[in-house]
């Protein structure tokens, strides 16, 4: 037997030896990190992060070269290259993940390629290795159907060859949607020549994920150690979401399906405030390097509530869980991990914990996934 985070033991195939139901039925509460390994759901955990050696190669190759821009998020790949164990998890997509999966009680992982995936490399190499990326997660899929869906890499400097790679990956390997990470050298998807992409995705119903990365160029950021989780990664998806709104890509792209983690980076909680000030910003002249104004169709919060859905990455706290399923509506709020950088028998009892009805347990952890990324 091995014993794990909570001191309790689990056997070769993952179960433990107290029945949680046992302590359930007698109106104990079960104790922290205490994870009930029959519930009434399956859980999809839908931000989980890998990488394959090629990319980690290439990646600190165009670090090391000296040719490389002034990229913060390309810094952080060659300070996570440099951590063994990570690395160890991060590329395996076989029995040493599927072995964690099961401490943790996850039934299945949506695989996301991990920040600041190819849009770092030098250009010319970032298709390409979205195809070897996208090929690698089919290829974990096909071997582990019932464990593994996968979103699909594409590099957005390359819009002819993102199209290219999105009606592939979604129409020959099957994948269920597509991730990016966040800015690429300091552009942003909301800009127009990169809408051919955007209308990629609508025409395939593909949900976009947008995953955070470092800032680029921000040296405010690393000064204070908040370029990663404490500030710079939800400020840069806060920047990036929000230039999707007010690009007038949604309203341009109705159907336009965009997933952001991390509890919504705490935009839901600003919803009142978007609406409010959305004339800062909203059929504005001037912006964007001077283009011509564009005018929403709608409030803010109404985007959110049509084409935005978050997930709970690194966020296992119930007020926040209901607030957004309130607000949003409970078929928006997608349970995720954010493995391996985040993970604990503590998070998903957690889950199981929360008082939500079995309904919106079920939506939460199940089958609103089920439906965003289209897993069957």
């Amino acid at each position: 037997m091995t014993k794990l985070e909570d001191g309790s033991e689990k056997g070769l195939k993952g179960h433990f030896k107290e029945d949680y139901s046992v302590r359930t039925r007698t109106g104990l509460a079960p104790r922290a990190g205490h994870i009930e390994r029959n519930p009434p759901y399956k859980r999809i955990a839908t931000e989980e992060a890998w990488t394959f050696p090629d990319l980690v190669k290439a990646q600190v190759e165009y670090l090391n070269s000296g040719e490389a821009p002034n990229d913060d998020s390309l810094k952080m790949a060659g300070m996570f290259s440099r951590m063994p164990s990570l690395q160890e998890m991060l590329q395996d997509l076989g029995d040493l993940r599927l072995a964690h999966m099961d401490e943790y009680g996850i039934d299945r992982q949506l695989l996301l390629l991990t920040a600041p995936g190819v849009q770092v490399v030098r250009p010319g190499e970032g298709t390409p290795l979205a195809r070897q990326a996208n090929d690698i997660a089919a290829e974990a899929c096909r071997k582990h159907p019932d464990r593994f869906s996968a979103c699909a890499a594409f590099d957005p400097r390359d819009v002819a060859g993102s199209v290219k790679e999105i009606d592939r990956a979604m129409s020959q390997l099957k994948l269920n949607g597509a991730v990016l990470n966040s800015h690429f050298q300091g552009r942003y998807i909301d800009e127009p020549e990169f809408f051919p992409i955007l209308e990629a995705l609508e025409a395939h119903d593909a949900a976009l994920y947008i995953h955070p990365t470092a800032p680029f160029n921000a040296p405010h950021y690393e000064d204070r150690g908040f370029y990663g989780a404490l500030a710079g990664f939800p400020h840069d998806v806060w920047l990036h979401t929000m230039g999707l709104i007010f690009s007038g890509a949604f309203d341009r792209f109705p159907k336009l399906r965009l997933v952001i983690g991390h509890m919504g980076e705490a935009m839901p909680l600003q919803l009142y405030r978007f609406d409010w000030m959305q004339g800062n910003a909203d059929n504005r002249a001037g912006l964007r390097g001077g283009r011509p104004p564009v005018k929403l169709q709608h409030p803010v919060s109404y985007y959110f509530q049509n084409n935005i859905w978050i997930t709970t990455s690194g966020v296992a706290w119930e007020p926040a869980v209901k607030f957004c399923m309130e607000q949003l509506g409970s078929d928006r709020v997608l349970y995720a991990m954010d493995y391996p950088y985040q993970q604990s028998s503590d998070e998903v009892a957690a889950y199981d914990r929360m008082q939500l009805s079995p309904e919106h347990k079920k939506m939460l952890m199940q089958t609103n996934a089920e439906r965003v990324f289209r897993i069957r």
